[in-house]
């Protein structure tokens, strides 16, 4: 077997017991649908659900990984998510890996399968790994933090009208980013990062997208941007909030 893939331990499956027990406690349906669990080395157990917002809530994930900071745990082992409804083990969202990746490398995540649940290395989530701002001493958070850039990951398709100027939005669902300075990376084989910044992001309900915002976001026309949303979000709906990111190439 690969040494990077597993079959869940006791412990692991625990986890996954004590996430499923959190969304299903706290679960509501509709703004707290995924519970998570992280254990750290001594074998300690925090738990958290996600606050879903059209700003960009955290998921449930991230706010794991708060509890366990603000409990004092800083070696952490292991990570899975929930889901509500029977959903089951969810994989992390592009995020979420790269925050883990980030701030614990060495974590390993439990994910879905074919054939159940496995663990991964969290950096066999992120092939080719992009690395967010200046790799900081071991242990350093501080120097992750007063380095780091945000990013906005693109479909690598969209990487020629980004670079002439064709697209300059682009309209996302439950991706939380900020104005300022930005590496905006285009998942290739041979990973490319433009440098820009966001200039604006204003929120617009799915349904009230206009064919303005589907030229600006590079589509042929509204239709087109529509089809590609649900390609990317297969559960946004006309009533969801959308985040329309203005961004412009900074070289």
């Amino acid at each position: 077997m690969d040494s990077t893939t597993n079959l869940p331990t006791e412990e692991d499956l625990e986890l996954v017991e004590f996430a499923q027990r959190i969304v299903e406690a706290n679960g509501d349906g509709e703004v707290h649908t995924v519970g998570a669990a992280v254990r750290d080395a001594q074998g300690r157990m925090f738990g958290g659900i996600n606050l879903y917002h059209f700003t960009g809530g955290p998921c449930a994930e991230l706010v794991a990984l708060g509890h366990a900071r603000a409990a004092g745990a800083r070696d952490l082992a292991a990570i899975v998510a929930v889901g509500d409804s029977g959903r089951g083990v969810l994989a992390p969202c592009g995020r979420d890996r790269q925050v883990l990746l980030d701030y614990h490398p060495g974590i390993r995540v439990l994910v879905p399968v074919a054939g159940g649940i496995r663990s991964v290395a969290v950096s066999d989530l992120l092939p080719h790994a992009y690395v967010w701002g200046e790799q900081p001493v071991a242990g350093s958070e501080s120097a992750l933090r007063t380095t780091a850039t945000q990013a906005l990951h693109f479909h690598p398709a969209y990487l020629d009208a980004v670079r002439a100027g064709r697209k300059t939005t682009t309209v996302r669902f439950r991706d939380p980013v900020e104005t300022g300075p930005v590496n905006m990376v285009f998942e290739l084989d041979d990973e490319v990062v433009l440098p820009g910044v966001i200039t604006r992001i204003t929120s617009r309900k799915v349904a009230e997208l206009t064919e303005a915002d589907a030229v600006a976001d590079g589509f042929r026309d509204l239709a087109e941007l529509q089809d590609r949303l649900r390609l990317h979000y297969p559960d946004i709906k006309p009533t969801d909030d959308a985040a329309i990111v203005h961004f412009r190439l900074t070289s």
